[in-house]
């Protein structure tokens, strides 16, 4: 283990192997510089992630910069009426928490039946939401309650997020090299514990500066501005075309009654794979042909789910991220 290094994460592996990422002090440190200018200062933080998880160590990392006292959410099922009983605890002007998409989707549900749950979201100054592509219904959702989330761009390998709402905060800089997305600044890790050839391929130096390849795909505007699309790796090839997943996603979570949808791949005899719509059983599921359409008219006739399937719960990862690799081995039984 190298000296410089403070901390190691283990990554999700929601659509591929988990890699360990070293951090050193002083990239969770940039981070957490960045995060407090970014927010307007520093705060008190709500725990609602796993510790050892990127996110939640950066909670921990934040409150002792601040040195103020995060508060703790216990561990297990994720329970709304639970999270804003902690989160009255907060007693810092400035209140904060970081979570993912599901939590703020089944808080916002929490707050509609329930209006002190709603003022309690409405306390905090910020509610960071990321690990995962956030739908913009959702995002949407919140902002008419005034809710005031951002959503947040990062992983592990940069010492969580480190673009909110777009916008690269800190140090960091982010380019578009052939469709990926690429970043640099104080904030990145020193690479991945055992695995040089990994580090190599991921950690490169571009004339003296060190650029980490996200595998993500996406494009940066003339006023800097981050959009990502999804990932390079989640993408199949159906009847000859290749086929984002995660654009698929994006586009049936648009739908009425999909909001939380996640889109995975399955074998298929003639189109070789084929998106496959994996929905939380609900009332009234929405059509199949009328989803089809939804998705050959916006992205091509080779997108087309070949169907929806229904679930009492979405698996989901210690990150709180789906767990996709048991969904696609769930569709194939």
């Amino acid at each position: 283990m190298p000296r410089r290094v403070a901390v190691v994460i283990e990554t999700s592996g929601s659509t591929a192997a988990p890699k360990r990422v070293m951090l050193s002090t002083d990239a969770l440190l940039a981070s957490a510089a960045a995060s407090s200018v970014a927010l307007g200062g520093d705060g008190q933080w709500l725990l609602a992630l796993p510790a050892h998880y990127i996110a939640g160590v950066q909670v921990l990392v934040r409150s002792i910069v601040a040195g103020t006292e995060p508060v703790l959410l216990p561990p297990g099922h994720f329970d709304p009426v639970v999270f804003a009983e902690y989160a009255r605890r907060l007693v810092e002007p400035l209140r904060f928490t970081s979570l993912v998409p599901v939590q703020l989707a089944r808080l916002l549900d929490a707050a509609d039946a329930d209006p002190a749950i709603l003022t309690v979201l409405r306390r905090f100054t910020g509610i960071l939401v990321g690990g995962q592509a956030v739908a913009p219904a959702l995002i949407d959702r919140a902002e008419r309650q005034k809710i005031r989330v951002l959503r947040t761009y990062g992983s592990s390998e940069t010492a969580g997020g480190c673009v909110y709402d777009g916008v690269p905060i800190g140090n960091t800089l982010v380019r578009a090299v052939d469709g990926q997305l690429e970043i640099s600044g104080a904030v990145l890790a020193d690479g991945y514990l055992g695995d040089e050839d990994r580090t190599g391929d991921r950690f490169r130096d571009d004339h003296g500066v060190r650029w980490y390849r996200t595998g993500d795909l996406g494009a940066v505007a003339v006023d800097g501005t981050v959009s990502v699309t999804g990932r390079a790796d989640n993408v199949i090839v159906s009847g000859g075309e290749k086929v984002s997943l995660d654009a698929v996603e994006a586009l049936v979570r648009s739908l009425p009654g999909l909001g939380e949808a996640v889109v995975v791949r399955a074998a298929d005899p003639v189109w070789g794979q084929t998106p496959v719509v994996v929905v939380v059983v609900a009332a009234a599921p929405p059509a199949l042909e009328a989803v089809r359409a939804a998705a050959a008219s916006a992205l091509g006739r080779a997108a087309r789910p070949s169907r929806i399937v229904t679930v009492e719960t979405l698996p989901l990862l210690a990150s709180g991220k789906p767990d996709r690799q048991a969904l696609e081995a769930f569709i194939a039984r």
